[in-house]
């Protein structure tokens, strides 16, 4: 489902954006509108991409070898 909504822009920017929509055979609507998915798919990109890397920290490493003594018996006070 489509909306329509009220922008307010500077004037020399709207001049502009009619150019360069005219440049492409296309709308100014169209230009927005593909920028505007263009923001937002990048910000789900990135949040799925935190929720997954921080995922994998939460998991850890196995960075190989063996755990020989306890922690307590390493950091033993003596």
């Amino acid at each position: 489902m489509k909306q329509n909504i009220t922008l307010s822009i500077e004037k020399e920017l709207l001049k502009k954006a009619k150019l360069m929509a005219a440049k492409k055979e296309t709308s100014v609507t169209k230009l927005l509108t593909e920028q505007l998915a263009k923001i937002v798919s990048e910000d789900d990109q990135y949040d799925f991409a935190k929720r997954r890397a921080l995922a994998i920290l939460r998991k850890g490493f196995h960075l190989g070898g063996r755990i020989i003594a306890k922690r307590e018996e390493l950091h033993e006070r003596r």
